[in-house]
C-alpha cells in the first residue's frame, strides 16, 4: 500500500498534466488544482481509513493470538498436572500387575500339585476305606471263628470233663 506522502511525492499522472497544459487558463487551473486536492484528500482519507482498519484488524489478531497463547499455556499446564497425577498411578498399577502375574505363575504349578495330591489323597482314602472294610470283615470273621472255636473247645472240654467224670466214678 502506498502512503499519502508517497502519493503526494509521486509525479502527477500524464492525464492530469495534459489537462493542465491544454486548458492553460488560471481559472481552469484553480479548478483542476482544487479537484486534484479533493481527489488527493479523498485518497488520503481512504488510505487513513484503510490504515485504521488495518490497525484494528492487527490489534484483534494480536488479541486473539494472545488469547490463543494463553489457552495453549493453560492447556500445557493442565497436561503436565494430569501427567503428574497419572504417572505415579501407572507405576503402582504396573508394579501390582507384575506382582499379580508373578503370583499367578507361582500358583499354577501349586494348583496342579494340589489337584494331583487331592487325587492321590482320594485314591489313598478310598484304598484306606476299602482296607478298613476288609479289616472289619476279617475281624468279624475272626470274632466268629474265635467264638466258634471257643464253643467247640468248651464242648470238647465238657465232653472230656464228662468222660473223666464217668471214668472216675
Amino acid at each position: 500500500m502506498t502512503t499519502t506522502r508517497q502519493m503526494l511525492e509521486q509525479p502527477q499522472s500524464p492525464f492530469v498534466q495534459r489537462t493542465i497544459s491544454i486548458s492553460g487558463s488560471p481559472m481552469v487551473d484553480d479548478r483542476e488544482e482544487e479537484l486534484s486536492r479533493s481527489v488527493l484528500a479523498m485518497y488520503k482519507e481512504k488510505e487513513d481509513e484503510i490504515e485504521r482498519r488495518k490497525m484494528e484488524v492487527r490489534e484483534r489478531v494480536q488479541r486473539k493470538l494472545g488469547l490463543a497463547e494463553e489457552a495453549t499455556r493453560r492447556l500445557a499446564e493442565i497436561r503436565e498436572e494430569l501427567e503428574a497425577l497419572t504417572d505415579p498411578m501407572r507405576k503402582e498399577v504396573s508394579a501390582l500387575r507384575k506382582r499379580v502375574d508373578a503370583i499367578n505363575r507361582e500358583l499354577k504349578p501349586l494348583g496342579q500339585s494340589c489337584q494331583k495330591k487331592e487325587r492321590e489323597f482320594k485314591e489313598a482314602l478310598e484304598a484306606y476305606n476299602e482296607k478298613n472294610k476288609e479289616k472289619a470283615m476279617f475281624v468279624s470273621k475272626l470274632v466268629e471263628l474265635v467264638t466258634e472255636s471257643e464253643k467247640l473247645r468248651m464242648t470238647k472240654l465238657d465232653e472230656l470233663s464228662k468222660s473223666i467224670d464217668v471214668s472216675l466214678r
